[in-house]
């Protein structure tokens, strides 16, 4: 190279390197911990475009139509010291953002004129993803109003006179923020607040979450909407580092956790977390768990045209104490199941049982001659709500069921659990093809009582079936075994019969099946600061008793992973020398977990598993994922390890 072109070289090094500070301000000011935005570019990534540096400074603030147009490198800088502002967040192909343009550049030019004037800007939240992460933008138009570089939400329509109105509101040297509907509870009050409530749904939250922090506005949104209906449904919040006597007894382990409570009665939160879901998920919970019946033509419909198990209370009147004990139990499992009561005596002759009596039966296309028609509970003056949701979830399935995705997760838990797969369809036309095929693992089922049995659509399991190695069998109908352990074992294709799925199911009984375990190869070398585990060597190392382990299960598309992949291997690098103790790692989307104690239901996910406690591992929920807190986990729960001379 010339001395030329090496001296302008140079140059353009130089301009760069005192254009950078900027850019390199926001990534440090970045998202919210635990927020990894879509589209972030790195310095490395910037340098590539040295060359086109001087044409291009993303940090001159620049003005359109009136607009000014701010990124990640100068927004900070345009909006530090200004009173207020009034921020678009847009994405340049969204319909709604080109149709709100003329009226948001009318906008701009009337609050040019204002005294004193206020300034307009816009941010491509596509391309901003640092600004738009720290402000959660989440869709398009999204419209804040900065006031004192605090973001306050509009909620309004997006017509100019209103959006004029909020802001010269806000822009008022007296304005403060209105007080937040959602309640503050602590020991104090917490009692005397939630046991009066016949519905209140709480938050337990930590103030350095970055979960709980995104969730914030929602909740205080859905808090807002909720507060206006009548009767109004409160929402309210702990600080459950601050409150450790309720986080305790409410076993917080995780945060935001969210509970219902009703009359001071806690339940489980399983709805969404932004504020139309939370409304509509509330108002649900706020109706009675279980509808009126009132009619015996309603019970004949049920057992002729169900598809799912029913549950029908029998009771004398609403003040009966049979039915509020089985109100209380419904609301145990309300999201899982239909509940019916009745309070007619006509129903009651149908059913053939006395008042105070929970039935519980399955429709006509899942009876057989091998079970009962309906199974009865006597709900006693000693009867407690456990035992009416005992009787429920015991009786809840037929000796036979249709597995479904729908009710997979929550109704299929008991194991072993034995599938059958073909083409399953109740409809008319194809009901009895169905029904021939059921009636065969019925034959079988009548004999294994401590086995779980169903049916399922091969189409609806197409990925369960390619995972068993099944997609190629050959055959109308395949059969799976899942065992306790998370363990599953495929039937070697045959013409399918009830004596070759007996035959299947008792090999398994005698443990001569060996388990399909989805794998990717084993790492020809594995000796770096965090071992990789893959499924065929899950058991090997994570649940081997002369070690302890962390394992991290990962997802590679996760942007939290890839945050939390330097500070791990940083964590391995930091323990590389206890050679009782292993940092692991294992990509759970290509590799199956063959420990069902180890469940992953979101990425990442760590367990630490001690060397004499394998089946019991401990879950990494409540904390910051930072190299102090995972070592301080880590040190906590180790059994085996070693100190230096220097640590002692």
């Amino acid at each position: 190279m010339g001395a030329a072109k090496v001296l302008v070289l140079a140059m353009l090094l130089a301009v760069a390197s005192l254009a950078s500070p900027a850019s390199a301000q926001a990534e440090r000011e970045g998202p919210a911990d635990d927020f990894v935005a879509p589209g972030e570019t790195s310095v490395d990534d910037d340098d590539e475009d040295i060359d086109d540096y001087d044409e291009d400074d993303s940090s001159e603030i620049k003005e359109e139509n009136g607009v000014v147009i701010l990124n990640d490198a100068n927004f900070d800088t345009f909006v530090e010291g200004k009173d207020t502002v009034l921020l678009e967040f847009y994405a340049p192909w969204c319909g709604h953002c080109k149709q709100f343009a003329p009226e948001y550049e009318k906008i701009a030019q009337a609050l040019k004129e204002n005294d004193p004037p206020i300034p307009v800007a816009k941010i491509d939240a596509t391309a901003a993803s640092t600004v738009s992460g720290r402000f959660d933008v989440s869709g398009y138009p999204t419209i804040k109003i900065l006031k004192k570089g605090q973001p306050v939400d509009y909620e309004g329509s997006r017509t100019e006179a209103e959006i004029l109105a909020k802001v010269k509101e806000v822009s008022q040297p007296d304005w403060v923020p209105p007080p937040e509907v959602t309640l503050v509870l602590t020991s104090e009050n917490f009692d005397l607040v939630v046991n009066e409530a016949d519905i209140i749904l709480v938050e337990f939250y930590a103030p350095w979450c970055g979960h709980c922090k995104r969730l914030a506005p929602e909740y205080e949104k859905a808090a807002k909407e909720l507060s206006k209906r009548t009767p109004p449904i409160p929402l309210a919040k702990v600080d459950a580092t601050a409150e450790t006597d309720l986080a305790k007894r409410f076993d917080i382990s995780g945060y935001p956790l969210l509970k219902i409570f009703r009359k001071g009665k806690p339940f489980d939160y399983n709805g969404p977390r932004e504020k139309y879901g939370i409304v509509d998920y509330m108002i649900e919970q706020a109706g009675p768990p279980s509808k009126q019946i009132q009619a015996v033509k309603q019970v004949q419909e049920f057992v002729k045209d169900g598809d799912d198990v029913i549950i029908i209370g029998v009771f004398k009147g609403d003040q009966d104490p049979a039915y509020q004990l089985y109100q209380d139990a419904a609301n145990n499992l309300r999201e899982e199941f239909k509940f019916h009561h009745t309070f007619s005596n006509e129903i009651s002759t149908f059913l053939k049982v006395d008042p105070g009596k929970l039935v519980v039966m399955q429709p006509e296309k899942f009876h057989s001659k091998y079970e009962p028609k309906m199974h009865v509970l006597d709900i006693k003056d000693s009867t407690d709500a456990t035992e009416v949701k005992d009787h429920v979830v015991k009786h809840a399935l037929p000796l036979v069921g249709h597995r479904k995705s729908a009710n997979d997760a929550k109704r299929y838990t008991k194991k072993p659990l034995v599938v059958v797969y073909y083409t399953v369809d109740f409809s008319f036309d194809y009901r009895v093809a169905t029904q021939y095929w059921r009636n065969k693992v019925l034959e079988v089922a009548k004999d294994f009582p401590e086995y779980t049995f169903a049916i399922a659509d091969e189409e609806d399991y197409s990925s369960e079936i390619k995972d068993l190695g099944l997609v190629d069998s050959g055959e109308d109908v395949n059969a799976a075994i899942f065992d306790e352990g998370g363990k599953k074992y495929a039937m070697e294709p045959e013409e399918f019969d009830s004596d070759v799925l007996r035959e299947f199911v008792v090999s398994f009984k005698k443990g001569k099946l060996k388990p399909i375990v989805k794998s990717q190869p084993v790492p020809k070398n594995n000796k770096g600061p965090v071992k990789i585990v893959v499924g065929k060597t899950f058991e090997s190392i994570v649940m081997d008793p002369k070690t302890d382990v962390l394992i991290e299960f990962y997802a590679p598309w996760c942007g939290h992973c890839k945050k939390l992949e330097p500070i791990y291997t940083e964590l391995g690098k930091k323990y590389k020398t206890q050679k009782n103790l292993v940092i692991a790692k294992m990509d759970a989307t290509a590799n199956d977990v063959t420990n069902e104690n180890y469940k992953v239901e979101g990425f990442p996910t760590i367990y630490f598993a001690p060397s004499n406690k394998k089946k019991d591992p401990i879950k990494f929920g409540s904390g910051e994922r930072d190299l102090e807190s995972l070592s301080k986990f880590v040190e906590e729960y180790a059994t085996k390890l070693s100190r230096t001379k220097e640590e002692l």
